[in-house]
């Protein structure tokens, strides 16, 4: 007994031994961690910028300020958030600050070049915007195998030395939208960079490059290890060619975007593709059809051919492709009937068919196998007819587009049940009759506006708390929607609604109510016969940016509070107050419209203050002097 206690013991202290090792292995190089601790001197951290920006919001879900975790208290910079060290030598060898609200300039002389064992960086959705130049010292990190510089704002010639990383095997420098390349600089990268599984470069310039030697030949002669390669809206040109297609690890190609790439694959020169993602959106295709050879891309499951100029049929040939997950054929010119050959697509999950000229009867019922269907766009089309009154197969559809088409009779109350659906947009059709009860509690998105509806709008409606856009018309005057009698029961239920468009509606009992809508940026009340002063609760919604109240029968504006507006239309009403400086502080304006009314009194110089101003519409009013 006592021999197998010592043994525990024995093995205790080893692994006690062991585990201090390592933590003394894992310490922080005190040269890495000094050049660390210099480098964040050189940048600020300011994570509003995501809410400044749109473009970010998406992309960066996940936002936090790394570089407050490197402190100078005696911390092993390998426990700083963004840093990873080697285990042995306690080297810094990948830095990922990505998404970490950085603003200002990397300078070429910046420490951070003297991380000199890094493996993988990553700058990518920080605003660098000082930098204009991408520093060629990134060329210096010899030992790089991942870079992503990703919307950075770096601008100028890309450095040829970036293009000498022989180990290289992920680069991203996308939506570093004044980055240039030249011909020679692409080519030694192509050559040079043997290991590069993952190209993307969207958003950068290659526009000067060809068309002798072409890109996309360039591209065709690179090794063959390439998994991805994103080249979308670059300025590319020349001809897209089976060599491509056949790289024989190749499993996504984008060049979306690229008006001056012609695409001419009449045959493959593989017996097989790997591609999964394809997306040659705004190419141009010989004939304007889409190649029979692609229905040999029988691994594809994303494919996006839209704003390609194609006509005739959607093709049969899409039947191969059955593990299709999204398509978008949108915004061409296919004519013809709602094509069969999409619900032999059982996989799909995105359909996107808007802007086309295809006509008849919208088969949806035809769907009914597309089960796992979350998005189906089928807007701005010539379909015409009445929607069938039930359907299955719909119950994941989280967005349903049909707008801007000739569908008539009365909306099936399907519409309105499907449990996941978010957005519902049957606007601009020639539907009429009552509006049915909701029961899609998770819509965030309805408009119905644009057609001939009238009767009672439900008390559902009001109950989808979630709701963040709203659009409702009757589209003429021979039948009005009609609130319910209880209306003010409802007034503080659609607290995130961000746009409301009522038209053509009866909003006498609307108008009297004191709607609380805090987070509204669009209102939209045209042509309803308001009377009088503009309503208080209107009046009471100061974060609005865009307001229409035209057509109107107005005669006041009452107390102007909106000083966020870049939108003002009051055009067409009865306006007689005596002169139009109300506005004079909302210096956000750009657009505003007060022609055909009863304004008095003389043009206020306090308009200069208006420096974002470019439109201003002041005609038929009784107004004198002159614009400052």
């Amino acid at each position: 007994m006592g021999y197998l206690i010592r043994v525990v013991l024995c093995v205790h202290v080893l692994l006690l031994f062991h585990f201090f090792a390592c933590l003394s292995s894992h310490s922080c190089n005190p040269e890495d961690r000094t050049a660390l601790l210099h480098f964040k001197t050189q940048l600020i951290t300011d994570v509003t910028i995501y809410d400044k920006n749109e473009a970010y919001g998406g992309i960066c879900p996940h936002v936090y300020p790394k570089m407050r975790t490197w402190d100078d208290n005696g911390t092993d910079c390998c426990s700083w958030m963004g840093v990873t060290c080697d285990s042995v030598s306690g080297h810094v060898i990948g830095l990922d600050l990505s998404c970490s609200g950085l603003v200002g300039k990397v300078h070429p002389n910046s420490t951070l070049f003297h991380l000199t064992h890094l493996h993988t960086l990553s700058f990518a959705y920080n605003m660098l915007l000082g930098s204009n130049q991408l520093p060629s010292q990134f060329g210096g990190f010899v030992s790089l195998t991942h870079l992503n510089l990703s919307a950075c704002g770096f601008k100028g010639d890309f450095p040829s030395q970036i293009s000498h990383l022989s180990k290289l095997q992920s680069l991203d420098l996308s939506y570093n939208y004044g980055l240039k390349w030249k011909d020679t600089t692409l080519k030694i990268l192509l050559q040079n960079a043997t290991a590069l599984l993952e190209i993307v470069l969207d958003y950068t310039d290659m526009s000067s490059i060809g068309p002798t030697p072409s890109p996309l030949s360039l591209i065709a002669n690179m090794s063959s290890l390439v998994t991805t390669l994103s080249l979308g809206n670059t300025g590319l040109r020349g001809h897209l060619t089976s060599h491509i297609l056949c790289l024989p690890n190749l499993q996504e190609l984008n060049l979306y975007g690229n008006e001056n790439i012609q695409v001419y694959v009449p045959n493959l020169n593989c017996s097989s593709s790997l591609l999964s993602v394809l997306d040659l959106s705004f190419c141009q295709f010989t004939g304007s059809q889409i190649p029979s050879s692609f229905s040999n891309l029988t691994h594809l499951t994303s494919l996006g051919l839209s704003s390609s100029e194609l006509n005739g049929s959607i093709p049969t040939l899409l039947s191969n492709l059955q593990h299709l997950t999204h398509l978008d054929l949108s915004d061409n010119k296919f004519s013809g009937q709602f094509p069969n050959v999409l619900a032999q697509l059982t996989n799909l999950q995105a359909l996107t068919l808007w802007g086309n000229r295809l006509g008849g009867k919208l088969l949806l019922s035809s769907l009914a196998n597309l089960t796992q269907l979350s998005l189906l766009d089928c807007s701005r089309n010539k379909f015409q007819g009445p929607l069938p009154n039930k359907i299955t197969g719909f119950s994941n559809l989280t967005e349903l587009d049909l707008s801007a088409n000739l569908l008539n009779e009365t909306i099936p109350s399907w519409c309105f049940s499907l449990p996941f659906l978010t957005s519902l947009d049957l606007s601009n059709n020639q539907f009429t009759g009552n509006i049915s009860a909701i029961s899609s509690h998770s819509l965030q998105v309805l408009h119905l506006c644009g057609n001939q509806l009238q009767g009672d709008i439900p008390e559902s409606m009001f109950n989808l708390v979630n709701l963040t856009e709203l659009c409702l018309s009757s589209g003429n005057w021979s039948g009005f929607l009609h609130f319910p009698q209880n209306l003010e029961a409802f007034s503080y239920k659609l607290t995130k609604l961000a746009s409301l468009q009522l038209h053509q509606i009866d909003l006498t009992k609307f108008s009297k109510i004191s709607w609380k809508f805090p987070k509204l940026k669009e209102l939209e009340l045209s042509e309803n016969k308001l009377q009088g002063e503009v309503p208080h609760w209107i009046q009471d919604i100061d974060s609005l940016e865009l307001l229409k109240l035209r057509y109107n029968q107005l005669s006041s504006i009452g107390q102007f509070t909106w000083y966020q507006l870049k939108y003002l239309d009051l055009s067409f009403n009865l306006v007689t107050d005596d002169n139009i400086s109300f506005f004079c502080n909302a210096t956000s304006l750009e657009i505003v419209n007060l022609s055909h009314n009863k304004f008095r009194g003389t043009i206020s110089h306090c308009l200069a203050n208006l420096s974002k101003l470019f439109v201003l519409d002041l005609q038929m009013n009784n107004l004198h002097g002159t614009l400052p």
